[in-house]
């Protein structure tokens, strides 16, 4: 992932700090510089998970529900930070170590949140399912991570899913 001019002055060299734009949002440095901070896109969301974030630009938290691709949020931006057309992102979930289902406890809420079905479970003689993901089905909406009880799961880029400006 390339080092956007902000974060290069933050010192996060490693697009570390990179929060999760809306869907459809430009590179980067791009969605900065025409972003006016208005809060149109988060009034818009219907499902709330557009918040503000740091420096006051929206990022998307889906520990508050999940991404329904509606395109409110792209409709209601004026500014062209947000802009609909081709894919709205390529984040997919990722599941971490600390799921409880690979510790042995009996846990499926990812699973049972995700319309794709992109998360299943494998069964395993005399253990507990462990999820099995799979990223060509998986959409992004963050719906597994809103879901999991122990916030096990994370939305990652799987590449540069900006659109240029």
């Amino acid at each position: 992932m390339a080092v956007s001019r902000r974060q290069f002055l933050r010192g996060d060299f490693a697009a570390r700090g990179t929060p999760l734009r809306p869907p459809w949002a430009l590179s980067e440095d791009a969605f900065v510089d025409r972003c006016t901070r208005y809060d149109a896109c988060a009034d818009a969301c219907p499902g709330g998970i557009i918040v503000r974030g740091q420096g006051g630009f929206p990022a998307v938290d889906f520990t508050r529900g999940a991404c329904t691709f509606c395109g409110d949020c792209a409709a209601a931006c004026r500014e062209g930070a947000l802009a609909r057309g081709g894919p709205p992102w390529t984040v997919k979930a990722a599941i971490g170590a600390g799921c409880v289902a690979l510790r042995q406890v009996v846990c499926q809420s990812c699973g049972d949140a995700c319309e794709a079905g992109a998360i299943g479970f494998r069964p395993r003689a005399g253990a507990v399912p462990v999820p099995q993901l799979d990223p060509i089905a998986c959409s992004g909406c963050g719906a597994c991570q809103a879901a999991c009880p122990v916030g096990a799961i994370a939305m990652r880029h799987t590449e540069t899913a900006a659109v240029a400006a």
